[in-house]
């Protein structure tokens, strides 16, 4: 069985690592670069950097910051936000990304998806989905959460597949940031319908939270922020956790 992989998650606004809840009332918690190489060096298997405000502000991401983390860092990254092109893509490729994550360009013009992929391979293409729950259907959002769409989760996720994503990394905005567990069961469908590793993101609170994600909901990797951010789990401390747990992780 290939381990299960942990990902910090560093989102990024004004060239600092920020955190909130729900993509609200976000805190200054770090320097992207130092917290990367700290991440790596306690056994991060990968990391990934969310310009959060890029699409709501209508700028692409940063690409100097990318080299740096580029230079500084020196395990697989994945950088989202603002990416609408496949110029866009090529920018951050060659800054020195390893991946690049959509998610509402992708809603607004699917094909996108097939471009990227088309051009770069689907290795390079993670499809990020963030999804509510509304009326008993799981609703897929933009721009952070702030805008719904008619999308449903599922059927999204399985076009993005078709399309060429490589992963799909799917948040529950209802659960992120507040640190009361992933919903496993929607994971575990996930998982049934897609042949593409699914990365869990948004509810991490503990080691039994990120236990139950990658064993009861199926998930390839656990994606974290909070926990990680303020010293809550250290990443040694969680990956023993999982070790003892019979979850295989890299050590």
């Amino acid at each position: 069985m290939l381990a299960k992989r942990i990902i910090p998650c560093l989102d990024v606004k004004d060239g600092a690592t920020v955190k909130g809840i729900n993509f609200l009332s976000l805190r200054n918690v770090g320097d992207p670069v130092e917290l990367g190489r700290k991440y790596a060096r306690e056994g991060a298997d990968e990391l990934v950097y969310l310009d959060v405000s890029a699409t709501n502000e209508g700028r692409g991401t940063f690409t100097d910051l990318v080299s740096r983390i580029a230079e500084g860092v020196d395990i697989p990254f994945t950088v989202g936000g603002g990416i609408s092109s496949t110029k866009d893509a090529d920018r951050l490729l060659h800054a020195g990304a390893d991946k690049i994550s959509i998610n509402s360009a992708a809603v607004a013009d699917p094909s996108l998806i097939d471009r990227i992929a088309s051009r770069y391979g689907s290795q390079f293409v993670v499809v990020a989905i963030d999804a509510r729950m509304v009326d008993g259907v799981w609703r897929v959002t933009t721009h952070g959460g702030k805008r719904p769409t008619e999308l449903e989760l599922f059927s999204w996720a399985v076009e993005a597949q078709r399309r060429g994503a490589g992963e799909i990394l799917f948040t529950s905005m209802d659960h992120d940031g507040a640190k009361c567990g992933y919903p496993c069961d929607t994971y575990a469908r996930l998982n049934e319908l897609l042949t593409i590793p699914v990365i869990a993101s948004g509810g991490a609170g503990s080691v039994a939270d990120i236990t139950d994600v990658l064993t009861r909901g199926r998930a390839d990797a656990a994606l974290a922020a909070s926990i990680f951010h303020y010293g809550e789990i250290p990443i040694p401390l969680l990956k023993r956790g999982l070790h003892e747990a019979g979850v295989p992780v890299r050590l």
